[in-house]
């Protein structure tokens, strides 16, 4: 805890040798001093007169936070002459009023004209009133900040310079925020043409050299350029082919081409680059974004802090690698060319896969055993996740085996007509089948998930990028060298790539120009926070696998230990495996009952009663705390319930829509459980395990989807197929099916052509 003026805060533990810049975003939280640079288009309204008081409160916010855990902030703010030239408007006018009022009459108000308002006079008049805002703003956070003015001759006296050095640091010592801006009141006269508006803003430019130059000479960690635009493009911003750069290199300039400066000031992105790339240079890492956007500017400094993918970062240590933006376009063109193989060839590439995963079975398990013994040395894995993170001889064939079956059932997966429809004479419609585009899939532990999802994708001719747990970094490196090898036989390796960069997930989920359909295989948690984080990208997959089974009276005996015990204990770490087992009140105190208990001890599943199961006995095990829980392991929750209706109620009330079963001989009971519970899966008289891709005879699947639209239950080719609509005319246009028109329309339904035997 440090204290200053009698108020504690909290500190973070941050210290860094300066001299380096930092090489990566993830790098951007240890950042200690930092200086944010407000540009006038960010500080001032769009009419150019007067501040952007919200955007201004938002930012003081974020910087008051960033300060209050310890960090040294600076400010170096434009506005002075957008504030003054407010005020010398209210005040010309209200003199001109009152002159025109006494001389000619109020009927020659509505004519009066504001003459040009010179800078250095707004700046002065501005300049105070700018700081004051600054002041009660920070006082809301209980923070000071100290005002300093400049010029560029203040760097060119050595005097001045170590004064003004010293007081800065005294300043931030103190824990003040300095706010830095240029004396525009006695600048030098502004360059020609630099009018606009009838106001010479001479501040912006001076302001990108001065933060640069700041930063630099107070050793500052980072340095964040705010403007009016989200950071550097590869083109003028608002072209047709214009990109966001997410990363700049020293170096790159010469690929860039620069637009117009912004709505407000003299600099320009030209300026902005000149003066982050000279920061760099002096160890100063650099990010310039956007200030004003209204769904980013409340959170855009702490979210660049946190290293998140906003703006343009500025690097001096260039991957080895493509980026993440570049890895999607080469899966999107890589899945455009998979799609236009014939199905022989798709299925040839899976049959190569299949092949890889046998016949290097011994540098797969080398792999995988560096990456166990990492995760057992370092104890960050729990035990279902070193389960999942495992792989043997036996998973290997399985998974070739489910490869084969893909490639068998793909023939005709891709372009199957499944509607065709004659609008008029000569007119047919069809409606066929295409992928989805390119696929984010996240997966966790689990590196048998890479070849099965590669398969899947190819299959249906997607685009693929992958992303892996760090825990599975060696098994997931040679799995994705495979399917590379086996894509490479039709020429179409990049289709499936593999990030390997320090992407994060949550900025991953950003890229909504570039990927089409997430896909989260992993924990719960995993996938809630991709849902959450995912920004126009549709997510497909379910957050949890709170699968029930029912025991009915009229359940079998023989059946009854065999499906629970398959259900909870085969792979307890599995989405659909066994979590809260329902059991009719009738079949209490019961042999039954017994037999279902004395089962669950044998194989050490700890059991957790619900409300009315503890109700009704004298020693209970311990009572859930939640009926919505997922647990992973070997643990389960009994409840009771009084009919098969009460089961189906309780299962929507508390289930996560994955899958359910009943036990019982009763057809009809079994049908209405069937009928009326709604889950992706539901079953009669077999494990809940059966709810896999697999075994459905998909092959495999990407996920289990609990979503109501597109896809549901485990997802295998289909379920990442979409469709188009091919028309087929000769010179029709609609005017000819007017009322008075030459043509009507048919909307007779056509045959669908024979799909491949094989």
């Amino acid at each position: 805890i440090r204290c200053w003026s009698n108020i504690p805060f909290i500190t973070v533990p941050l210290s860094r040798a300066h001299g380096k810049s930092f090489a990566h975003r993830s790098e951007l939280k240890h950042a200690k001093r930092i200086v944010v640079k407000l540009g006038s288009a960010v500080v001032t309204r769009g009419d150019e007169c007067g501040l952007a008081l919200g955007r201004l409160a938002s930012i003081v916010e974020q910087v008051s936070m960033l300060q209050n855990q310890g960090r040294e902030m600076m400010i170096v703010t434009s506005g002075a002459v957008a504030f003054g030239k407010q005020r010398l408007r209210h005040e010309i006018l209200l003199s001109q009023s009152v002159r025109q009022a006494l001389h000619s009459g109020q009927s020659q108000l509505k004519d009066m004209a504001i003459p040009v308002l010179e800078a250095r006079a707004c700046a002065a008049a501005g300049q105070s009133g700018l700081m004051a805002l600054y002041e009660a703003m920070f006082t809301q956070y209980s923070i000071c900040a100290a005002q300093i003015l400049v010029t560029n001759l203040d760097f060119h006296d050595e005097q001045k310079r170590r004064n003004l050095n010293g007081t800065l640091h005294e300043l931030l010592r103190m824990n003040i925020v300095p706010i830095i801006n240029t004396n525009d009141a006695v600048v030098p006269p502004p360059e020609p043409n630099s009018d606009l508006q009838g106001v010479n803003v001479i501040s912006v430019k001076d302001n990108d050299s001065l933060a640069a130059r700041l930063a630099v000479e107070m050793k500052t960690d980072l340095l964040i350029v705010l403007s009016d635009v989200e950071g550097l493009f590869d083109s003028p911003p608002g072209s047709d082919d214009a990109k966001l750069i997410d990363i700049f290199y020293p170096g790159d300039q010469q690929s860039v081409t620069f637009g117009t400066k912004s709505r407000v000031g003299m600099g320009g992105m030209e300026a902005k680059v000149k003066a982050a790339l000279w920061a760099l240079q002096g160890g100063t890492s650099v990010v310039i974004a956007n200030g004003t956007h209204p769904k980013i500017s409340g959170h855009v400094i702490t979210d660049i802090v946190e290293g998140k993918k906003v703006g343009t970062f500025f690097s001096e240590v260039k991957p080895a690698g493509p980026t993440v933006e570049q890895q999607a376009e080469m899966a999107r063109a890589g899945g455009r060319t998979l799609a236009a193989l014939q199905p022989e060839q798709r299925a040839e590439i899976i049959y190569r896969l299949a092949d890889l995963l046998t016949d290097q079975r011994e540098e797969i398990l080398l792999a995988n055993k560096k990456d166990l013994e990492d995760a057992e040395n370092k104890g960050r894995l729990a035990l279902p996740l070193l389960k999942r993170l495992s792989l043997s001889t036996s998973k290997l064939n399985s998974l070739a085996i489910g490869l084969r079956q893909i490639a068998a059932s793909s023939q005709d997966s891709v372009g199957r007509v499944i509607r065709r429809t004659r609008i008029a004479k000569d007119l047919d419609l069809e409606q066929v089948t295409v992928p989805i585009g390119v696929l984010l899939v996240i997966f966790e532990s689990r590196p048998d998930c890479l070849p099965q999802v590669s398969a899947l994708a190819i299959a249906s001719g997607n685009g693929l990028l992958l992303k892996g747990g760090k825990e599975a970094a060696h098994s997931n490196q040679i799995l994705h060298h495979l399917t590379q090898e086996a894509l490479s036989i039709h020429g179409v390796r990049d289709a499936v790539q593999l990030v390997n960069t320090r992407e994060e997930v949550e900025d991953l989920c950003r890229l909504d120009k570039l990927i089409d359909l997430i896909i989260p295989r992993g924990s719960s948690q995993l996938v809630r926070n991709i849902q959450k984080a995912a920004k126009g990208i549709p997510v497909m997959g379910h957050s949890e696998g709170i699968c029930h089974v029912y025991v009915d009276t009229d359940a079998s005996v023989e059946k009854v230990t065999r499906i629970i015990r398959d259900s909870k204990c085969e792979y307890p770490a599995a989405c659909n495996a066994l979590e809260t087992l329902l059991i009719h009140r009738d079949l209490l105190r019961t042999p039954l009952f017994d037999q279902i208990i004395d089962m669950l001890r044998v194989e050490q599943v700890k059991i957790h009663a619900g409300p009315k199961f503890a109700s009704y006995l004298t020693f209970s095990p311990s009572e859930v705390k939640s009926l919505r829980t997922e647990y992973g392991d070997l643990e389960c929750c009994i409840e009771v319930v009084d009919s098969v209706q009460e089961a189906v109620e309780h299962i929507h009330k508390y289930g996560s829509s994955h899958t359910d079963v009943i036990i019982t001989e009763n057809e009809k009971t079994a049908e209405f459980f069937l009928q009326h519970v709604d889950s992706a899966c539901v079953f009669w008289n077999a494990s809940t395990r059966f709810s896999d891709g697999y075994r459905f005879g998909l092959g495999a699947e990407v996920g289990i989807s609990t979503s109501r639209i597109h896809a549901r239950g485990p997802v295998g080719i289909e379920g990442l197929l979409t469709t188009k609509w091919l028309l087929r005319g000769d010179n029709h246009v609609v005017s000819d099916f007017s009322e008075h028109g030459s043509m009507k329309y048919l909307h007779e339904s056509l045959p669908l052509p024979q799909r491949n035997a094989s």
